[in-house]
């Protein structure tokens, strides 16, 4: 058995029930396994039963009042996985979804993804059950300063600096910042994702969607294509997708569908992004809301999304939402390139297919590092106690993402799989971590 496999099997024996950290390991050490057996050492100094284990698991209870005087009580998570290379770096989310299983699948993720960046910043992730929606800004300011009341024991500038992520944004963080501040007596940035007016980067709202149209960009470019008079397809409608959309427009794409968890819009003249700003960030409505601004579009509720004929698809919803019969029917639509916006939207008999077909294949480790390396600009900008403009952050976004894409792209021809940038991604995230826990010794 390769020590890969050996791992593996260990990994899941001693985490049953968790399938997402299940997949996340499966993928990862499944295409590790060549270079991993190339090089010994890793195995000497257990670097791969090391690196699936956390360094920290923190779980803990987050009791609040909602506006009935009723005591709710939620359970809140943070994973600090992996520090060799900085501080913990990973958002916090908040939703019905999030459990231990979940928590650790991103966590994992976010190592390789930090990595990748080429800045100082380990892999952690976190966050609640607790759901933001139908909430009063009351309900969530009391549980996010409950949140944080408990988890500001285990966080620091240079231990571990959360960020937000889905049902966490601008008023959460805020929330939550300002009971870290009140409970600390200190003015720092030990979260990212803050207001502009106290210590936020510009340019990190666009960020993660920006990144990901820089690096499919990138890719489609070295692969003599162009975003230009591209047909895209985009799932979800919130930050990354929205962001994603506006980069693509600006590039010369034609995004013609957007979706939410209640179903999808499809604009055959080019989404409305002014109407989509609208409905999500001001009215915090749905999608559905779309066709009283454009009457020739269409709503259909439920999924189905992947059936829209398109050059590009890009999933910027949630984990597991493209199946393999999406991808299948992507590729008989003829879509040439597929990038992830989410963390690992695609399954793995999914990612399958688009390799197998040869479609252009951005993994979300690479696709969506945007987000968290401006996360790190942030944390630069608060460390000097300066504000950089707009153009200086997007520059520096940029040159990141095209670094991190001839960096996948290196480490998949030097594999000898040339095109598969999973497994270039994997291998280029790996070898920066494990060197350094080489050199580090055994902690």
């Amino acid at each position: 058995m390769s020590y890969t496999s050996k791992v593996l099997e260990e990994a899941k024996s001693k985490n049953p029930n968790e399938p997402e950290f299940h997949q996340a390991m499966t993928e990862i050490l499944n295409t590790l396994q060549p270079f991993a057996d190339a090089n010994p050492a890793y195995e000497k100094a257990g670097i791969l039963e090391r690196l699936v284990e956390p360094e920290r698991v923190i779980i803990f209870r987050v009791p609040w009042i909602d506006d009935n005087g009723k005591t709710r009580v939620n359970k809140g998570y943070r994973v600090q996985f992996n520090s060799v290379i900085g501080p913990y770096k990973g958002g916090l989310r908040f939703h019905p979804s999030v459990s231990l299983s979940i928590v650790k699948f991103l966590g994992f993720e976010q190592i390789f993804k930090n990595a990748l960046t080429g800045l100082p910043i380990g892999g952690g992730k976190g966050g609640s059950d607790f759901d933001p929606k139908g909430k009063s800004d009351r309900e969530i300011m009391g549980f996010c300063q409950s949140f944080m009341t408990e988890l500001s024991r285990h966080i620091g500038v240079n231990t571990d600096v959360p960020a937000g992520d889905i049902g966490v944004g601008a008023r959460e963080i805020g929330y939550m910042y300002g009971q870290y501040r009140r409970l600390s007596n200190r003015f720092e940035g030990v979260l990212t994702g803050k207001g502009l007016i106290w210590g936020g980067s510009l340019a990190r709202t666009e960020a993660t969607g920006y990144g990901l149209v820089y690096l499919v960009d990138e890719m489609l470019r070295q692969n003599a294509h162009s975003l230009e008079g591209k047909t895209i397809v985009v799932s979800g409608s919130g930050n990354v997708a929205i962001y994603a959309t506006q980069k693509a427009q600006q590039l010369g794409g034609k995004v013609v569908a957007l979706s939410d968890s209640g179903g999808y819009v499809y604009d055959a003249d080019g989404i409305d992004l002014s109407a989509v700003k609208e409905i999500k960030e001001v009215k915090r409505g749905r999608i559905s809301e779309y066709v009283n601004y454009r009457p020739n579009a269409v709503y259909t509720e439920g999924k189905g999304i992947w059936s829209i004929k398109c050059d590009i698809a890009l999933p910027c919803a949630t984990q597991n939402e493209l199946n393999e019969d999406d991808a299948k029917l992507l590729v008989k639509n003829g879509c040439i390139a597929v990038g992830e916006g989410a963390n690992m939207p695609s399954t793995l008999e999914a990612t399958e297919v688009f390799l197998k077909n040869k479609v252009l294949f951005a993994p979300g480790k690479a696709a969506n590092a945007g987000g968290v390396a401006t996360s790190a600009l942030e944390m630069s900008q608060n460390s000097t106690r300066l504000s950089w403009d707009f153009e200086t952050v997007d520059s520096k976004l940029k040159e990141i993402m095209v670094n991190i894409f001839n960096n996948i792209n290196s480490a998949a021809k030097e594999a000898g799989c040339e095109n598969n940038f999973v497994a270039g991604a994997n291998i280029a995230g790996f070898k920066k971590v494990a060197d350094a826990m080489l050199q580090q010794g055994v902690i």
